[in-house]
This record gives C-alpha cells, sequence and structure tokens, in this order.
C-alpha cells in the first residue's frame, strides 16, 4: 500500500517509493534501529571528478603560487590552459578543502593575539582622541573633538568629554578630571601620538608611579578596546546628535554625561556580562588618591634663566618677572603654568630647591614690587695688612739675593733663543697660520731650517721686529730682514 502512494519529498517533489526500497530501509531499521536510516557519505566526498583532476590541481598550484589570487583570476588561466572554468562555489570549496585558502597560506604573518584584561578596577585605563560631531561655535560650525578613558576590566568610562580640539592642554585636562574622581591607575595605554610622547605625560606618570604603555606602530588591532567604546559612543550617542540640530559643545557635553550614566553604564555588556558599573564598583581594591595641586605642578614647563643684574627680573615669553634682589645676577630655573592666566611663575634653583614666586610686571620707573628690599651694603672694617707685609718681605729678599749672585747674562740670553720648532711655531703665528708649525708646507719648513742652521741664535724678540720691518708679510721678506738685524 506504502509503495503505491506518492510522498512528498524535501526538494517539493512528489513521486513514489518503490518496494524494494521499503524493504530494504525496514531491514536496516531492525538491524540498526535509526543509524541504519542515515545517508552514507560518498565514498569519493571531497574528491573531484575525474575530468577535473587537472584543473583543480592546476587551480591549487596557482593560488599557493599567489595566496591573494582570487577564483575569477584563476579561471582566467583554467580557462586559457583547459578551455574551460569551475564555478566559484566549487573552487572555493575545493581550495579551502586542499588549505590553500589566503588565510592559511599566509598564516605566519598573522600575529596571535590576546585579549587586554586585567583583574581589578584602576589597573589600566586605556585612552584615546576622536572625532565627534559637528557643534555651533562662535557663529560657526566646527568638528568636535572626544577625549575618552575606559577602565580595562570593568569597560567603565572613567572620563569623556568633548573638546574643541586635540593637544596637550586637552589630554591634560581630562587626565585631571579622571584622577580627581577615581585616583591614579597602575598603568595607561595610548597610541603613539605625539602628545602622548610628550615630557610632561611622562614626568606626571613617574612622579606617580604609573606605567605608561605605547600601542605598537603600524598596528591598529592593539588598541580594538577603546575603538569599540568609541564605534559604541559614535553608533548610539552621536547618531542621536546628528540626526537633530546642531549644538553647542556645553550642550553635547550634558548630553553625553547624560547618556554614560542612563544609557551606557547602566547596560550589561557583552564581554563581560555585567553592567560597566557595577564590574567597576566591585572590582575596586584600591584608591590612589592624587593631590591635584601637586599632579597640577607636574605638568608645568621648566626654563632656565639668568636674573638680570640691572633690573631684576627674568623674561619669560616676552613678559617680565619680578625677583627678589638677593637672587640679582644667579640661575635659576623658572616652572610656569602653560595653560593659566601667566600673571606669575615659581623660580627654583639648579638644585631643585624653592626661592620664591615673581609676579609679573612691567620696567616701568617704581613698578619693581621689591624696591624696598635692596640689600644693605656691607659696613668698611679695617683691612689686615699683614699679608701685604710678608709679600714685600719676600721680595726684598729676593732682591738681596739677586744683587749678591749677580746677574747672569749668557743664560738670561740664552733663554730667549728659538728652537727650530719654536721658530716655526712663531713663524706661523706671525704669517696667521692654524695649527701652529703644521699649519707651513715642507718647503716653508725647508727655508727655515737651513736659515736656523746658520744662524742658531735667533730670539723672538728678534722675530718680531723683522716682522714689523717687512713690507710683505712672507718667509724669504722676513728672514732677509731677520739676516739683517742678526751679529756678525
Amino acid at each position: 500500500e506504502l509503495s503505491q502512494r506518492e510522498v512528498p519529498f524535501l526538494t517539493g517533489h512528489c513521486k513514489r517509493i518503490s518496494l524494494s526500497t521499503l524493504r530494504r530501509k525496514v531491514r536496516r531499521y531492525r538491524e540498526q534501529r535509526l543509524t541504519g536510516l542515515k545517508r552514507k557519505r560518498r565514498s569519493d566526498r571531497s574528491q573531484p571528478r575525474k575530468d577535473r583532476q587537472a584543473m583543480l590541481a592546476r587551480a591549487i598550484e596557482l593560488k599557493r603560487q599567489q595566496p591573494l589570487r582570487s577564483p575569477q583570476m584563476i579561471n582566467v588561466f583554467l580557462q586559457r590552459e583547459f578551455g574551460r572554468t569551475i564555478p566559484k562555489s566549487t573552487l572555493n570549496r575545493q581550495l579551502r578543502w586542499a588549505g590553500a585558502t589566503r588565510r592559511k597560506l599566509q598564516s605566519t604573518d598573522e600575529k596571535i593575539r590576546c585579549r587586554w584584561t586585567r583583574d581589578h578596577s584602576n589597573s589600566l585605563w586605556v585612552g584615546d582622541f576622536a572625532e565627534g560631531p559637528c557643534i555651533f561655535h562662535d557663529g560657526h560650525v566646527i568638528k568636535a573633538h572626544l577625549s575618552i578613558w575606559i577602565d580595562c576590566h570593568s569597560r567603565y568610562i572613567v572620563e569623556g568629554r568633548y573638546y574643541f580640539r586635540e593637544n596637550l592642554d586637552i589630554l591634560i585636562d581630562s587626565l585631571l578630571r579622571a584622577w580627581a574622581s577615581h585616583g591614579a591607575s597602575r598603568e595607561l595605554y595610548v597610541d603613539n601620538a605625539k602628545i602622548y610622547h610628550s615630557r610632561a605625560l611622562t614626568l606626571a606618570c613617574t612622579s606617580l608611579n604609573i606605567e605608561l604603555l605605547h600601542r605598537p606602530p603600524k598596528d591598529p588591532p592593539a588598541g580594538g578596546l577603546i575603538e569599540r567604546v568609541i564605534q559604541t559612543t559614535q553608533q548610539q550617542f552621536e547618531a542621536e546628535i546628528r540626526a537633530s540640530h546642531t549644538v553647542t559643545l556645553d550642550k553635547l557635553n550634558q548630553y553625553f554625561q547624560a547618556w554614560l550614566h542612563e544609557g551606557y553604564h547602566p547596560t550589561v555588556h557583552s564581554e563581560t556580562e555585567q553592567t560597566p558599573r557595577e564590574r567597576f564598583l566591585a572590582g575596586t581594591r584600591y584608591h590612589r588618591q592624587v593631590n591635584m595641586a601637586e599632579a597640577l605642578e607636574l605638568f608645568y614647563l621648566r626654563e632656565r634663566r639668568k636674573v638680570d643684574r640691572t633690573f631684576c627680573d627674568v623674561r619669560v615669553d616676552c613678559q617680565y618677572f619680578a625677583v627678589d634682589p638677593k637672587y640679582r645676577d644667579d640661575r635659576v630655573m623658572v616652572h610656569h603654568d602653560p595653560f593659566g592666566r601667566f600673571t606669575e611663575v615659581k623660580l627654583y634653583s639648579l638644585e631643585g630647591v624653592f626661592l620664591q614666586v615673581a609676579p609679573r610686571y612691567d620696567r616701568s620707573p617704581g613698578a619693581h614690587p621689591f624696591l624696598d628690599l635692596q640689600q644693605p651694603q656691607p659696613t668698611a672694617t679695617p683691612l689686615d695688612h699683614d699679608f701685604l707685609k710678608i709679600l714685600t718681605a719676600r721680595h726684598q729678599e729676593r732682591l738681596k739675593a739677586q744683587s749678591q749672585s749677580g746677574v747672569n747674562f749668557h743664560r738670561a740670553q740664552h733663554a730667549h733663543i728659538l728652537s727650530m720648532t719654536q721658530l716655526a711655531s712663531k713663524f706661523a703665528r706671525l704669517l696667521g697660520r692654524q695649527g701652529g708649525a703644521s699649519g707651513l708646507n715642507a718647503d716653508e719648513l725647508e727655508q727655515l731650517a737651513s736659515f736656523h742652521r746658520s744662524h742658531p741664535r735667533t730670539t723672538g724678540e728678534l722675530l718680531e721686529q723683522a716682522c714689523q720691518m717687512a713690507e710683505l708679510k712672507t718667509i724669504p721678506v722676513i728672514l732677509f730682514q731677520l739676516q739683517q738685524l742678526l751679529p756678525r
């Protein structure tokens, strides 16, 4: 009865099943139960047909030669060599079974990565800048910039705010706000932008015992954590801002803080399976407080200056700052806030000792605030003349000894006789040559050596006198004048 009925198949067609087929199915079911009813795998599965073996072998060879070749390019070669092509799906499947895919052939160049993670909150903060929506400012539409810091353990945004630009003062403001609210983290992870390599940031992290980490250059996937947070911000928050009217910067930050506390922090994170707020509070095991006054001074500019001797002040960025007269003509280190009102600076010695706070002033008469602090002139005290008496006594003894022994005129005369080396050096100096005797060439040295052998008693005084008498400052002319002056 069943063999006479039409049965619908999965393909949508209806046809009859033969009696032999039904009996075979019943026999397999009795022997193997449900396992016997399963369709058997083809014995030639994943094997090409006989008429395509050569084509597939050639396609695999072409793919191994150049892993970036697409199925379309491989079929161009196959059409030329075999006169036919292989369907794209079949070709991709055969290449995958043969292990000739681009990912497998280039696996040696692809890094094996791991997730950025920490066991506790405030262990690692990741920060970055991103372009935000357009805002309205002073009658112009400009681009806003987002500065954001996220806790790695909880994905909690410890600080996020939009600014007019991306530079060092924005980075400092963002970090100070984060430190004031949540203390200092153990590590900071940033990219290789110029502001993240600034001396101020390095000094601040060193002073607060924060390890500053940078992404590897030319490796964008290493910053995937912060980039994913920025993408979420763009898709959920900035998309709504762009769909509405243009707002001001203050209004944009107001909306952003509302989205953070009501939209992002209370939502369960797909990676941690907890809300960022709950995970951040539960994972906080320590809280390192930061003295904000001292932290702000870490970002001060430091410049070396010398206190002016006449006006008793220092000059920084074309501004004058009055200094106490007791530091006149001293070298000091000037510390000042590059982002403040610049009305005063702090002075330190070169050894790091604090000296004073120097106020800004102009050099008009009577404007110096320390005019009343002139140092008193020291009172004159009678000099002790014992030392002068000792020198006078020694001089008298020396004169007495010389008068008793007489003067050795022969020794005095020989003391001024020039050797050959001294003669050459003296000539080079009189002629304006650099390097002493090495400034003369070989011919000039031979002339001087020949003259010195003939006149070994040449003195420096006679040489200078001959040089003055010579009309041309050359060696032959000077030697002629010197020969005239030497005794015969």
